[in-house]
C-alpha cells in the first residue's frame, strides 16, 4: 500500500458496527449509514491512536458535541441543547455515543434535514478537539483541492507557462513543459507569443491568454512567435495534449547561474527537479539558486528527494512519533556533482521547505539567504474517508540533521536580506534577495577559480 506523509496518505478500513439500533441512556434511534459509521470510526481511531501528543478521550467527545452545536447554530435552530458525551471506557461504546449524538442533533434540526452536514460537523469537532491548527477534517471538496495543489492537475494545453512582458505588452514564455507540444515544436523560454490563431495578444491578461492556449486534447492552435526581437518566419502549429501541472520552474541567469523555483513539494517534484537540473547543467550552469520562498511545503518524501539532489549522503531529517520513536531519513543517492548553491527563503517557507532548507544548511551544501522561515516543525498524515473526504492529523514532529526542533522558531538564514517592495521573484533587477544570492555565488565561483576556499 502506498503511503505518503505530508505529509502522507494512508488507507484505512474500519469494520462498521452492525447493530440496527443504538441505545444510549434508554433512548433508541436508527443506526447511521454504514459509510458514515466507518468514517467516524476511522477518524476517531486514527485521532486517538496516532496524534503526536496524549489526547484525553473526554476532550475528543466534547469536541464532537461542540461541532454539532455549531452546526445547529448555523442552521438557526433555536433549541440546540445536546446531552453531554461521557467516555464509556471502550472505543465501540464511544463511537455508539457519537452516533447517537449525531442523530439527536438531526432530530433537533428537523427530521427532513439531511444527515451528512451533521456527520461532517461531528468530524470537524472531533479534529478541533486536538487544539492543533494542522489537525483538521477535510470535506470531499477540500480534500480534492489539497490533492490538486500537491499533485497538480491535468488539462488539455500546449505545455507553455506564460507571463506578461511588461516591456512589449505581449505574452512571454516563462517555462516550456518538457516533452509537451511547445517543447517538441522548438518554442523556447523568453519567446514572445504575439498572436494566438491570428489574434494579437497585445495587452491581454495571462488568464485571457490561457483560455486561448488551453483546449480539448487533440485540437490545434497556431502561435505567432517573436524571438530575440524578430518574428519567426512561419507561425507554429501545435496540437494540444494532456499537460500535467508542474511544480518546478527553471531558467538560466546571467553568469551561467541556474535558477530553480519550487512552488510546492508534490508527488512529482523530485523528478521534475532532476530534469531541471540536468537541463541547466547541459546549458553550462556553474552554480544554482533554489528558490523556496512562499513554498508552504508538501510531502515529506518530496523533501527528502529534493534535498538528496544536493546532499550525497547523510541524514536529511528525523521523525519522532508520540512514543518517542525516531526514524532518520537519509539522502537517497541521487545527488548531482557539488556546485555552489544558495537557497532563498522567507516567512512563508514552511514545513517540507524547511526540512530541505535545514538539511542543506546544516550539511554545508548551501548558503541560505532571505528572512526567517515560518517555523512548522510537525508532520501530518492524511487518512482518506469513504465519502471522498479525509482527516489530516499531526502524527509526529521532525528534527533537523543537527537535532534542532524548529516549531514556532523557524530557520535563521546565513545571510539575512529583507524582501524589497514589489519584488518580482526570479528577476535579478527586481529581486533584492536574488541579487544578493547571485553576488554570493559569483564570489564563491571566483574563489574556486583562484583556489581559495570560502566558508560562511
Amino acid at each position: 500500500m502506498k503511503r505518503r506523509i505530508l505529509t502522507a496518505v494512508a488507507a484505512l478500513t474500519i469494520a462498521a458496527l452492525t447493530s440496527p439500533l443504538l441505545r444510549v441512556a434508554g433512548a433508541a434511534t436508527a443506526a447511521l449509514p454504514a459509510g458514515d459509521r466507518a468514517d467516524l470510526s476511522t477518524a476517531y481511531t486514527r485521532l486517538t491512536t496516532t496524534f503526536y501528543k496524549k489526547l484525553p478521550i473526554e476532550r475528543v467527545l466534547n469536541g464532537v458535541r461542540y461541532g454539532l452545536v455549531l452546526e445547529l447554530a448555523h442552521e438557526h435552530v433555536a433549541k440546540r441543547a445536546l446531552p453531554p458525551l461521557l467516555a464509556t471506557g471502550s472505543t465501540a461504546g464511544n463511537l455508539r455515543a457519537i452516533e447517537y449524538e449525531i442523530e439527536r442533533a438531526r432530530m433537533l434540526g428537523g427530521k427532513n434535514r439531511p444527515l451528512k452536514p451533521y456527520v461532517f460537523a461531528a468530524l470537524w469537532g472531533m479534529m478541533y478537539s486536538a487544539h492543533d491548527r494542522w489537525t483538521v477534517f477535510l470535506d470531499p471538496k477540500d480534500y480534492k483541492a489539497l490533492n490538486n495543489g500537491l499533485d497538480g492537475t491535468n488539462f488539455g494545453g500546449t505545455g507553455i507557462v506564460i507571463q506578461p512582458d511588461n516591456k512589449t505588452k505581449f505574452i512571454s514564455v516563462y517555462q516550456v513543459v518538457p516533452g509537451g507540444p511547445a517543447d517538441k515544436a522548438g518554442i523556447q523560454q523568453d519567446d514572445l507569443i504575439t498572436a494566438v490563431n491570428g489574434k494579437s495578444t497585445y495587452g491581454i491578461t495571462t488568464v485571457q491568454a490561457s483560455k486561448e492556449l488551453r483546449g480539448k486534447i487533440g485540437t490545434q492552435v497556431t502561435l505567432t512567435v517573436e524571438r530575440d526581437g524578430a518574428v519567426l518566419p512561419k507561425p507554429i502549429l501545435l496540437t494540444r495534449a494532456k499537460i500535467h501541472q508542474i511544480t518546478v520552474f527553471d531558467k538560466m541567469l546571467p553568469g551561467k547561474i541556474g535558477y530553480v523555483a519550487l512552488t510546492v513539494f508534490g508527488e512529482t517534484t523530485g523528478a521534475e527537479l532532476a530534469t531541471a537540473l540536468s537541463r541547466l547543467h547541459k546549458e553550462g550552469a556553474r552554480a544554482f539558486v533554489l528558490d523556496l520562498r512562499n513554498n508552504g511545503g508538501g510531502y515529506l518524501q518530496a523533501a527528502v528527494s529534493v534535498s538528496s539532489k544536493f546532499i550525497a549522503e547523510g541524514p536529511i531529517v528525523s521523525i519522532e512519533t508520540s512514543g518517542k520513536h525516531i526514524d532518520t531519513l537519509e539522502a537517497d543517492g541521487s545527488a548531482i556533482a557539488p556546485v555552489p548553491l544558495v537557497v532563498l527563503v522567507n516567512g512563508y517557507t514552511a514545513s517540507a521547505s524547511e526540512i530541505t532548507t535545514a538539511a542543506l544548511k546544516e550539511s554545508g551544501a548551501a548558503v541560505v539567504i532571505g528572512t526567517k522561515t515560518f517555523g512548522k516543525g510537525v508532520v501530518q498524515t492524511l487518512f482518506p474517508l469513504r465519502d471522498g473526504g479525509a482527516v489530516k492529523i499531526t502524527t509526529a514532529r521532525y528534527l533537523t540533521p543537527e537535532y534542532h526542533y524548529i516549531n514556532h522558531k523557524g530557520i535563521i538564514p546565513n545571510i539575512v536580506v529583507a524582501e524589497n517592495k514589489d519584488a518580482q521573484f526570479g528577476s535579478p533587477k527586481h529581486d533584492t534577495q536574488l541579487k544578493r544570492a547571485i553576488e554570493v555565488l559569483n564570489g564563491e565561483l571566483t574563489a574556486q577559480n583562484s583556489g581559495v576556499t570560502t566558508k560562511l
